[in-house]
């Protein structure tokens, strides 16, 4: 997942959401990687900080620099028009503002993250919070007097004002969205309630983070288990089905005796999100989100219809999985354990650098050579350490500076892919900070995953051409039908329940924990085909909802399954050796936010707006599916 700084700061206030997935190193035990502390690390595999700001020192300077700065943008109130000149000089002065802010936001929030347990660092990071929230108050005259410009003025300063031409996206933008920016006054009261609007996720970060009391199991060969998120991902999918149970119904069994709590934390950024549409005067919060990248509702709703549609599909995967496992009844604990279970991959971080950078090869020579800077600057955070953060991102919000990753690694072939995934989003970063101006090189998150899973994409066609094993083979591809279950079934599937959630609150119906486990219960259900005895969804299923961090990013998840499906249908044509169309993707990775996402991947090769990138991928899900089947039919 790709983590966004404040960029800009009138969109991007709340602390950045982090997605979960994870990594293994030769010096650390596979599973027991997470016990070690992190001053016990070796270097290579923790960040550089010191890239950003030389100590905390130095950050500190710099934030009180900015905050006496901050004054600088009151000198153009009231005189935008005056000048072209003027405009661009306030521009320049906000935008430089702007990233001076993302930077020590990023310090910040990477410091916080290496230790949730931190409470200085989570400090500095609330700093950066009420910082961007006062400097977004100040800059708060900005949109609506750009609005009350006498027509034709912004095209008349445009052409005469070269240093205007970075902002012009920006300005068009503002435009496009008047019906929704309100008076100066309301904007600086809306700008206010930034620390405020970030008290859900933050509240639900700490808790599921830090200050949670996770469950203690005793498994089969009798090592007692603290079932914490990271050991929840490292043992869900253990080959010892009882153990697999075990942890799964006592980690979501007592996320449930706390559905009281996150209910609550869900009510106020549901709460939230729905005060912002109506005092921006949208009719719904689907609306709201998805315009500010101006991407239309149908696009969502298309995903979610189609998804439910092509259910079928899945399910055969599902029955394919129980096939394999040589189970008599799929459950949910068993979605997670190897399709193979004589295979075990592995691979060291070096090992793991190896295959990525064999299968980008098709991107040409800088890309490869980005990657391996990546690894030797210390641009990645790697292992697991007590309280660090779980899953895995990539923060490109440093402008000046280079992407940072956070890992969590633990060795398997999953894992693998995370860290491609990851220097996907990182390669995007890197490529649109180098190429565009600050003010346009911030990428849609719609966008934001079609990179990474791009990624995925190449490695698993270079695995495939590497491994002529039947079980290895069918193991790979095995992970290709996890990941179309887990970035497109199951993204879809949250974001309906999202969907759904929000809905219930313009209903006037309440949003409790109760309401939650039972509202996720029915869809996760018929997702599984849990009445078609497709794979059995236990009760405590029913509690996963307060285990997702993305609910607390309103809309986001939707993007996963639209990226993946993006990705495939660039990727086919990328990996069949067309130069074209390589050409057109490496442009796609250095636009940033220079268009609309919609508009971005049209150049690039795809229309989202339409039902074919989820119907290739169905049929590449169903290709992969009759080879599997092919295989398995010739050992009979």
């Amino acid at each position: 997942m790709s983590q966004f700084s404040p960029r800009s700061i009138r969109r991007r206030l709340a602390a950045p959401a982090l997605a979960a997935i994870v990594l293994v190193a030769t010096a650390l035990a596979t599973v027991h990687a997470q016990e070690r502390e992190r001053d016990q690390m070796p270097e290579q595999y923790t960040w550089n900080l010191a890239d950003i700001y030389p100590s905390e020192a130095a950050w500190r300077t710099a934030k009180d620099s900015l905050a006496r700065d901050a004054s600088r943008i009151d000198q153009f109130k009231g005189r935008l028009g005056s000048s072209a000149k003027t405009l661009a000089d306030a521009l320049d002065t906000w935008f430089s503002l702007d990233k001076e802010l993302s930077r020590l936001y990023v310090y910040s929030s990477l410091l916080a993250d290496q230790d949730t347990r931190d409470a200085h660092n989570q400090g500095l990071r609330s700093e950066m919070q009420q910082l961007g929230s006062d400097l977004a108050a100040k800059g708060a005259y900005l949109e609506p007097e750009i609005l009350r410009l006498p027509k034709g003025t912004i095209e008349k300063f445009a052409a005469t004002e070269p240093r205007l031409k970075p902002y012009r996206f920006y300005l068009d933008d503002i435009a496009r969205r008047a019906p929704h920016t309100l008076s100066e006054p309301e904007e600086k009261l809306l700008a206010g309630l930034g620390p405020l609007a970030g008290s859900p996720s933050n509240t639900y970060g700490i808790l599921s983070n830090a200050d949670f009391p996770y469950p203690t199991v005793t498994l089969s060969d009798g090592k007692q288990v603290v079932v914490n998120q990271a050991n929840f991902t490292a043992y869900r999918g253990v080959t010892n089905r009882a153990d697999r149970e075990k942890v799964m119904s006592a980690f979501f069994t007592a996320l449930g005796r706390f559905g009281r709590t996150y209910g609550s934390t869900m009510n106020g950024e549901v709460q939230k999100v729905g005060y912002f549409a109506k005092a921006r005067n949208y009719p719904s919060a689907l609306a709201y989100r998805l315009d500010e990248p101006n991407i239309p509702e149908s696009v969502y709703t298309r995903l979610v219809d189609g998804v439910n549609k092509n259910l079928s599909t899945f399910h055969r995967y599902l029955n394919l999985r129980k096939r394999m496992m040589g189970l008599s009844e799929l459950h949910y604990y068993d979605l997670y354990a190897p399709l193979v279970g004589s295979v075990d991959l592995k691979y060291t971080p070096e090992e793991a650098q190896a295959h990525i950078l064999e299968a980008v090869k098709p991107l040409g020579p800088e890309y490869g050579s980005v990657i391996q800077r990546a690894f030797k600057e210390r641009w990645i955070d790697l292992f697991p350490n007590p309280g660090k953060r779980s899953g895995a991102y990539s923060n490109g919000g440093a402008y000046d500076v280079h992407p940072y990753m956070l890992i969590n690694y633990n060795g398997r072939y999953d894992d693998m892919s995370t860290l491609a995934h990851e220097l996907g989003h990182t390669m995007q970063s890197y490529f649109s900070n180098k190429t565009q101006p600050y003010s346009t090189a911030g990428y849609p998150i719609f966008v934001a995953e079609v990179a990474s899973t791009f990624n995925e994409s190449l490695l698993i066609d270079h695995m495939l051409k590497s491994i002529k094993d039947e079980d290895a083979r069918l193991a790979i591809l095995g992970n290709y039908l996890e990941n179309i279950k887990s970035t497109v079934f199951r993204q879809t599937q949250f974001a309906e329940f999202e969907l759904r959630m929000h809905e219930m609150l313009a209903k006037g119906q309440p949003i409790t924990g109760d309401a939650m486990a039972k509202l996720y219960m029915d869809i996760t259900k018929k997702y599984y085909g849990h009445d078609q005895k497709v794979c059995v969804v236990d009760d405590y299923i029913q509690h996963e909802w307060s285990y997702i961090p993305h609910f607390y990013r309103d809309f986001y998840v939707f993007q996963y399954a639209t990226s993946f499906t993006a990705s495939e249908a660039l990727a086919q044509k990328v990996k069949a050796g067309d130069a074209a169309a390589t050409k057109r993707y490496l442009s796609f990775l250095s636009a940033g936010g220079s268009k609309y996402p919609i508009d971005l991947l049209k150049e690039a090769g795809v229309d989202m707006t339409t039902d074919e990138p989820l119907a290739l991928t169905v049929k590449e899900m169903n290709r992969v599916m009759d080879e599997m089947e092919k295989i398995l039919a010739s050992r009979r």
